[in-house]
């Protein structure tokens, strides 16, 4: 199994959070783990717009972080932005699309908390 990591899922992995869930931590720990540029994207703006204070050290070296966690970088291709921009669902936020989209191509699960995922077309972890 592959896995796809949502922005808080990755920063709560890297924190050792107990919001992680119990099955994604093991799940993580376990399987070959993706990180997005779309999650580079969003946390370093999140950081900088100050909803992330306690993600500095990721904002700052965010590819440093992933690489030490032994994560694999999943860049955006043209067809993930196509499908994401073109998905027929009631989801405006633009990472998520990304994440969806680039779960759907790729065959990843998303390791997410939030369930809205559910009926998007991808399988989750949590």
């Amino acid at each position: 199994m592959r896995l796809l990591l949502d922005t808080h899922a990755l920063i709560w992995w890297v924190a050792d959070s107990p919001l992680l869930s119990a099955a994604a931590r093991d799940a993580i720990a376990r399987e070959e783990v993706l990180v997005s540029a779309a999650s580079a994207w969003e946390l370093t703006t999140k950081h900088r717009l100050g909803k992330l204070p306690s993600a500095a050290r990721m904002a700052h070296a965010f590819a440093a972080e992933v690489a030490a966690e032994g994560f694999i970088p999943l860049p955006i291709t043209l067809d993930h932005a196509g499908l994401a921009g073109s998905l027929d669902i009631d989801h405006k936020d633009p990472f998520d699309r990304l994440l969806v989209a680039q779960a759907r191509i790729e065959g990843l699960k998303l390791v997410s908390n939030e369930a809205v995922f559910d009926g998007f077309g991808v399988k989750r972890v949590w």
